[in-house]
């Protein structure tokens, strides 16, 4: 049998081998770690900062702290608009055992309907279970009390507070300071466009109507933040940081809450506005529009059943009469007489004879007059104490609807007023170019002897009127009607004492160039007669202002709703209420130095007109405003004598009944 021979091994190849994949290995290794130690050192060094935000980012969330709202007040400090805790409860699901079962179990003790727990049970399915969610807002305090003693009993399950708007006078103050609602998808899409999104982060209701909505921003405040470091869940760890919000501005009105009452008590069961202003600067005392709704309801969210009521009244509650327009018939008379006088149309001695109808030559049609017999001979100053609507059908035909709207243009009719609420309304000021403008129809001389005793197409805003009333105590001087005194903003709270330093910052009084008389005697002839429309027994305002102790001035009207054939006559009880004459008034006082005047709107009244409706809740109004002050005027002989006798009641009886 043969041996296998055995070959010599070349020690000196293997090893030269082993030497070589020794060698490829190890430079493989070398380049690998080179690699990660570029990986790493790009990480770790170069990009840094990058990474370091990007952790950041996913452990450290700046949560969003809603500022509170800003304070409303009226001028004596009374409080307007408050921010009142509301309590929810709150269930962290994945801190309940059994959420059917706790559900139940609280429902059943807080008397919590179906609606809300089906609410409940839809929001869980799209929240995380580690966070609260709403079982049930707005419990009573009854509600808190009984939880309160129970909550031993619901582990996860807690009350939550947070601030809401609340108006404590509800429909007394909605026209004027509006109301705040939830932020809709509009709202979202407006704030994003202003670049205001980041500020409205946290915030979750929104001034909707008036000062609310006018001083929004104000009102807010400024957003503060709180850092919180988080787990890759998203759940809070804990707060490194926090940074206070801003508290919203807090406003003062030229509002008095208490004749604001009194509006509302004069105007009871009436459609009608009512506002006063201070003409000395221009502040709104009293801005109510009857009837009114409680603004309160779109706080927390209206129903669609209270909606729709509010919104198919008859009523029309949700209108801000205030702000719109009414024919305003002989109130605007005091007007076209100055506009007489500036024209040289007439002067106070200028007499026309009133035989109770107005008759343009080679005209049928006789435009009567209030007073079926007429009022004879009438100057300037008898034409306003008696409202003669013929001295003014002349005036109107003789001025021409040029210089008639030019001059009313110069009081603000037909334009805002530039008062501090979005809602006004410009209402109408007719003219040549405006109805051919509007109907493409000429101008008929017809129209323009309307116009004259406030009737045809002219609408004035009980705003607008008593702004022009302004104007006139003013002698031409414009101050633009505000609601808002003063603003107070707070700066941060001190840490160490709690305490927050104010900021008080009055508002400057508005003007608009004034308007300037080609003789300034015309000012005085015209409020005197406005004077004698109440002091001066027999004219239209003195039944209503008798025994006053203030000395006021005043100018009647009654609007036509509804067109009369040629012969016929006017009867309110055999007339549609929608169709009956509107009731009208404006008044200043006291005469000599003007502290407030006041315009009077009532819809469809159902006897008399503007001297026995509008004119004694303009009383009602003076009278608390002047309470127990006498004020005497320098003239004398422009009163009756039954003015400053004794102490009279403070509000007129409903049988006293005037002329028109």
């Amino acid at each position: 049998m043969k041996q296998r021979r055995v070959s010599i091994r070349n020690h000196t190849a293997e090893a030269n081998l082993f030497a070589r994949r020794a060698f490829i290995a190890l430079m493989a290794v070398t380049a690998m770690l080179l690699l990660l130690f570029s990986k790493a050192y790009n990480l770790q060094v170069s990009s840094y900062e990058k990474y370091q935000t990007r952790s950041n980012s996913n452990r450290i969330k700046l949560l969003p702290v809603a500022p509170n709202r800003g304070l409303i007040y009226d001028r004596n400090g009374v409080l307007l608009a408050d921010n009142k805790p509301i309590y929810s409860i709150e269930i962290i699901p994945e801190q309940v055992e059994d959420l059917s079962q706790t559900v139940g179990e609280i429902s059943e003790l807080l008397d919590i309907s179906q609606d809300h727990q089906a609410k409940f049970f839809n929001a869980l399915r799209s929240k995380r279970r580690f966070k609260p969610i709403e079982l049930k807002s707005r419990l009573s305090e009854q509600q808190v009390a009984l939880f309160s003693v129970n909550q031993h009993k619901f582990p996860g399950v807690f009350i939550d507070a947070r601030l809401k708007r609340y108006y404590p006078f509800a429909d007394l103050t909605t026209h004027s300071l509006g109301y705040v609602a939830r932020i809709n998808r509009r709202d979202a899409i407006k704030l994003e466009e202003q670049g205001k999104d980041e500020n409205y982060a946290a915030t979750r209701n929104i001034g909707k109507l008036g000062l609310e909505k006018y001083y929004q921003d104000e009102l807010h405040g400024e957003v503060g933040h709180q850092e919180v470091e988080i787990n890759n869940q998203g759940r809070v760890i804990r707060t490194l940081d926090f940074t206070p919000p801003k508290p919203g501005k807090d406003l003062t009105l030229t509002l008095d809450i208490e004749l604001q009452m009194v509006a509302k008590r004069a105007l009871a069961g009436h459609r009608g506005a009512i506002v006063a202003i201070d003409p000395r600067d221009g502040g709104v005392l009293a801005m109510y529009s009857n009837p009114a709704y409680d603004g309160n309801l779109f706080v927390h969210g209206i129903s669609s059943k209270n909606y729709n009521k509010l919104l198919k009244s008859r009523h029309r509650p949700l209108i801000n009469r205030t702000v719109q327009g009414y024919p305003p018939a002989s109130t605007i008379k005091p007007l076209l007489a100055l506009t007489g006088l500036e024209e040289g149309i007439v002067t106070p001695e200028t007499e026309i004879y009133d035989p109770g109808f107005y008759q343009l030559k080679g005209v049928e049609n006789r435009r009567r007059d209030w007073k079926r017999w007429g009022h004879g001979k009438v100057n300037l100053t008898k034409s306003l104490e008696q409202s003669c609507n013929v001295y003014y059908y002349d005036l109107s035909f003789k001025l021409g609807i040029t210089r008639i709207a030019r001059m009313m243009e110069k009081f603000g009719f037909g334009d805002y007023t530039g008062i501090d609420i979005h809602e006004e309304n410009s209402a109408i000021m007719p003219s040549v170019e405006w109805k051919r403008a509007r109907y493409n129809q000429p101008w008929y001389t017809g129209e323009t002897l309307s116009v004259g005793i406030g009737q045809s197409f002219w609408t004035v805003t009980p705003l607008q009127l008593a702004q022009s009333i302004s104007i006139l105590v003013n002698r031409g001087d414009i101050k633009v009607p505000h609601l808002v005194k003063a603003k107070t903003s707070y700066d941060q709270v001190n840490p160490e004492t709690g305490e927050r330093t104010s900021i008080f910052e009055e508002v400057p009084v508005d003007h608009k160039p004034p308007i300037v008389l080609k003789d300034n005697k015309n000012w005085e002839i015209v409020l005197d007669a406005m004077h004698n429309t109440v002091q001066k027994k027999g004219a239209t305002g003195y039944n209503a202002f008798k025994g006053h102790t203030y000395d006021a001035a005043g100018k009647t009207g009654s609007a036509q709703t509804a067109n009369l054939a040629q012969d016929e006559r006017y009867d309110a009880e055999s007339t549609a209420e929608s169709q009956r004459d509107n009731a009208m008034f404006v008044a200043f006082a006291p005469y000599e130095n003007p502290e407030i005047v006041v315009a009077v709107a009532i819809e469809n009244v159902a006897k008399g007109g503007g001297a026995a409706n509008a004119a004694p809740v303009a009383r009602q109004i003076l009278d608390q405003y002047f309470g127990d002050r006498v004020i005497v005027s320098e003239h004398p002989h422009l009163l009756h004598e039954e003015t400053y006798g004794e102490q009279h009641l403070k509000t007129i009886p409903a049988s006293v009944r005037g002329s028109r």
